[in-house]
C-alpha cells in the first residue's frame, strides 16, 4: 500500500459521503418534489399571459443545463490545474446553499415566479458544478481496492439522505389539507410552510457539506495538464480541445465510455422520472402508495449500490454495470406485460434495485480510467455528456406513448435507451483489458 493509500481512513470516506447525504436536500426537496412543484402548482398557477408556469420552469432548467454543459469541463480542468478542488467545492456548495435559502422569499403570488425561476436555475448551475470536484475527490478518499464500495457508499448516502429529509418535511410541514400543515401546524399563508421547508433544506445541505471540507486535504499540484493553470477563459477551451485530441490519439477508452455512460445514465434517470406517472396511470397505485413506493425504491436502490460496490472492487465496474443494465431491461420487459399493483411493487422494485449499482459503478469506472490529476476535467466532461444526452429518455418515452396510444408503451422507450447504453458499454474495454490502460497515464503535453 502506498503512503497516499495509507492516509485514506474511514473518517474521510464518511465525511465525503455526508456531502452526498446533504446534497439530497437540493436534489429531492428543491428540484424534484417540493420547491419546483410549489413554483408551478401554487406560485404560478394563476400566471397571466397564456404560457403555463411549467413551461417557464422547463425553459429555466434547460438554460441552466446549457450553462452547465458548456462550463463544467473547463471549470473541472481549472480545479485540478490550480490545486483548488476542495476550495472550489466549498465555494460552489456555499453559493448553492445561499441561493436555496433565498428561495424563502418566493411568496405564493405569481409576481414571485420569476425570482423563484432565477434562483432555481442559478442553484442548479452551481449545484451541478459543485458535483464535479466532489466526484473528482473519489480517488482521494479511496484506494484501488476500495474504489467501488466507496462510490457505492456515496450513492447510498444520497438516497438515504433524500428519504430522511423528505419524511421530515412531509410530516413536519406538508401533511394535511387545512390552512395549517404538518405536526408543527405551520400556516400555508403566502406559502410559508413550503418556504420554511426551503430554509430547512439549505441548513441541511450546509451542515452535512462541512465535514468533507475539514477531513479531506486539498489535492496537490501535479502538472498533469500543462498550460491549464495559466490559461484564461477562452484559453481553457483550447487546452480542453488539446487534451481531448491527445486522449483520442493515445487511449480512446475514456471517450467511448463517456458516450456510453451518457446514454445509459439517461435511461436510469428516466426510470425514476416516469416511475410515479406509470404507477398511477398504468398500475393503479394511489397517491399515498406512490409516496411509499418512492421511499421503498430509494431504499432498494441504495442497498443495491452498497452491495454492488463490493462486487465492483472484485470483478470490476464494467461487469457490475452490464449485469445491472441487463437485469433492469429484463425487469422492465416484464412490466410491459403484467398488470396490477402487486406486480408493479415486485418488478418495479426489482428494476430500481439495479439503478444504484449502475450509477455508482459508472463513477468508479471513470475514476479508474482517468489520468491522475485530471479527475476534475474528466468528471466535468462526464457532467457535460450526461447533459447532452438528457433528451433521450424523455423524448423516447413520449414518442412510444404517442405512437402506441398507451402510457404503458413508454416503458418501451426507456428500455430502448437502456439497451442502447448497454450495447455501447459492451464495446468499451474495461479498465485493465486490452485496449485500455490501468492506471491511466496523463497524455503528454
Amino acid at each position: 500500500m502506498s503512503e497516499a493509500d495509507a492516509r485514506v481512513g474511514r473518517g474521510q470516506v464518511v465525511a465525503w459521503g455526508l456531502w452526498d447525504w446533504g446534497s439530497s436536500a437540493f436534489q429531492a426537496v428543491i428540484v424534484t418534489f417540493v420547491f419546483a412543484v410549489y413554483l408551478t402548482d401554487t406560485v404560478g398557477d394563476d400566471l397571466p399571459g397564456g404560457v403555463p408556469a411549467s413551461a417557464w420552469l422547463g425553459w429555466a432548467l434547460g438554460a441552466a443545463g446549457l450553462i452547465v454543459a458548456v462550463t463544467a469541463p473547463v471549470t473541472g480542468q481549472r480545479f485540478d490545474a490550480t490545486a483548488s478542488r476542495k476550495r472550489s467545492l466549498g465555494i460552489m456548495t456555499s453559493v448553492t446553499v445561499v441561493l436555496t435559502a433565498a428561495m424563502f422569499f418566493v411568496r405564493d403570488e405569481h409576481s414571485y415566479l420569476w425570482l423563484g425561476l432565477v434562483l432555481l436555475a442559478l442553484g442548479t448551475v452551481f449545484f451541478e458544478l459543485a458535483s464535479v470536484p466532489y466526484n473528482a475527490m473519489l480517488r482521494q478518499v479511496s484506494t484501488p481496492a476500495t474504489l467501488g464500495r466507496v462510490s457505492g457508499f456515496g450513492w447510498a448516502m444520497g438516497y438515504f439522505g433524500g428519504i430522511f429529509l423528505l419524511l421530515i418535511c412531509y410530516v413536519g410541514f406538508i401533511a394535511g389539507d387545512g390552512p395549517e400543515r404538518g405536526l408543527l401546524g405551520v400556516s400555508t399563508d403566502g406559502g410559508l410552510n413550503i418556504r420554511l421547508v426551503v430554509l430547512l433544506a439549505a441548513v441541511w445541505f450546509a451542515v452535512f457539506a462541512l465535514p468533507v471540507l475539514f477531513a479531506v486535504p486539498e489535492v496537490p499540484r501535479t502538472g498533469a495538464d500543462p498550460g491549464a493553470a495559466a490559461a484564461g477563459v477562452f484559453g481553457s477551451y483550447r487546452v480542453l480541445w488539446r487534451d481531448l485530441r491527445e486522449l483520442w490519439e493515445l487511449d480512446r477508452t475514456v471517450i467511448w465510455f463517456l458516450a456510453a455512460s451518457a446514454i445509459f445514465r439517461d435511461g436510469l434517470a428516466g426510470v425514476f422520472a416516469f416511475g410515479a406517472i406509470l404507477a398511477v396511470q398504468v398500475y393503479g397505485l394511489s397517491d399515498s402508495d406512490v409516496l411509499l413506493f418512492g421511499i421503498a425504491a430509494n431504499v432498494v436502490a441504495a442497498l443495491g449500490a452498497i452491495v454492488a460496490g463490493r462486487f465492483d472492487d472484485t470483478v470490476g465496474p464494467k461487469r457490475v454495470i452490464v449485469v445491472s443494465l441487463l437485469s433492469a431491461v429484463v425487469a422492465g420487459a416484464v412490466l410491459l406485460v403484467v398488470s396490477g399493483t402487486a406486480m408493479f411493487w415486485v418488478f418495479g422494485l426489482a428494476l430500481t434495485l439495479f439503478v444504484g449499482p449502475a450509477q455508482a459503478s459508472a463513477r468508479s469506472f471513470l475514476t479508474r480510467l482517468t489520468p491522475p490529476g485530471r479527475e476534475g476535467q474528466l468528471f466535468g466532461l462526464y457532467t457535460t455528456t450526461g447533459r447532452a444526452a438528457s433528451f433521450l429518455a424523455p423524448s423516447l418515452f413520449g414518442l412510444f406513448v404517442w405512437a402506441f396510444g398507451a402510457d404503458r408503451a413508454g416503458i418501451g422507450g426507456l428500455l430502448l435507451v437502456l439497451g442502447a447504453g448497454l450495447i455501447a458499454l459492451l464495446l468499451v474495454p474495461a479498465p485493465g483489458e486490452k485496449g485500455s490502460k490501468e492506471p491511466a497515464q496523463a497524455p503528454a503535453a
